[in-house]
């Protein structure tokens, strides 16, 4: 027997009042939260939740479903790598939300599960049952209640009572946006669910927020100094028109990073414009303070079997 859940994670503020939730059913399902945090620790205490939940069904397998590629990659692509290195990133600097994938860590062992990603806020039934639950969880907090915890599932529930009041780290910057890292794995028989037909308007809206999301998180040291997660948000075409006049590419980025040579991080970012073109299709003007510089950026980027990938970004100093 497979068990179906979706977990989802959300945060008003992002970071700030933040809620978890996965959802089998009407009467399956737990949430939970934080007074603060961030939109990416409620997404993976909301997959935690759920190992927890399902413990004592060790020969049942899970079938995940998740709108967040930079939970999956966590824990089915990065996570043997972060052991290794001491739970660390190449660049020498701690894994972000470690506690919480320390303990996903060891929730998995043993278990049988397989991660399938879903589309967010995209008429998904399950992956909306849970977005709701999540998102009333971060609401009462922010009005200073306790959120419907849920029934669980048989009785058990899984991290909600001891998770409740748990203090977790503050978050930094670097977390502050939904990290969608990329290629997550896809189910061979994924379970058909008919979405309900998107409101285009919205949909864009959310395409145009996502491509924001992920390229303040690409400027990020974090990213930046590790090669594969560099790698995952690129387009296999990516070419970039560097702030000094150099054409990079994929190529040019390995060979940078092997070479020891630094990315250039990026700063605050002031959007001039963001523009669908079609439906998978976004580009984005902005100026990016770099310290005391301030450069004109323009980026293109290209969904591709429904992964946004940069396609080529542009960089033109001011004077």
């Amino acid at each position: 027997m497979t068990i179906t859940a979706a977990a989802d994670g959300s945060a008003l503020g992002n970071p700030g009042p933040a809620g978890w939730a996965w959802y089998i059913d009407d009467d399956r399902w737990a949430a939970g939260g934080w007074a603060h945090g961030t939109n990416n620790m409620g997404e993976l205490m909301a997959v935690l939740d759920l190992f927890r939940a399902t413990a004592h069904l060790p020969e049942e397998e899970l079938h995940i479903l998740c709108d967040s590629q930079y939970v999956i990659n966590s824990v089915t692509k990065w996570m043997p790598g972060w052991k290794k290195k001491g739970w660390k990133k190449s660049d020498g600097k701690p894994v972000l939300n470690l506690e919480l994938l320390k303990d996903i860590d060891a929730a998995i062992t043993g278990r049988k599960y397989r991660f399938e990603w879903v589309k967010g806020h995209a008429g998904h039934e399950l992956n909306e049952a849970a977005d709701d639950r999540a998102r009333a969880a971060a609401t009462a907090y922010q009005a200073g209640k306790e959120p419907d915890a849920g029934p669980g599932l048989d009785g058990v529930q899984g991290a909600v009572e001891r998770t409740a009041h748990h203090e977790v780290p503050a978050p930094d910057g670097h977390d502050s946006m939904i990290y969608e890292d990329l290629e997550a794995p896809v189910p061979a028989e994924p379970v058909p669910v008919e979405p309900a037909p998107a409101d285009p308007a919205a949909q864009l809206a959310a395409d145009v927020q996502m491509v924001f999301e992920l390229e303040t998180e690409l400027l990020s040291p974090a990213v930046r100094g590790d090669l594969t997660e560099v790698m995952a948000f690129l387009h296999p075409e990516f070419q970039e028109i560097s702030r000094d006049g150099s054409l990079t590419d994929r190529a040019t980025i390995i060979a940078a990073f092997n070479a020891a040579e630094p990315l250039p991080t990026g700063g605050a970012l002031q959007v001039l414009a963001a523009t669908p073109w079609g439906l998978d299709k976004v580009q984005l003007a902005y100026r990016l303070l770099a310290g005391d510089q301030a450069v004109l950026c323009s980026s293109f980027w290209q969904r591709v079997e429904g992964r946004w990938l940069l396609r080529y970004r542009q960089e033109t100093p001011t004077a």
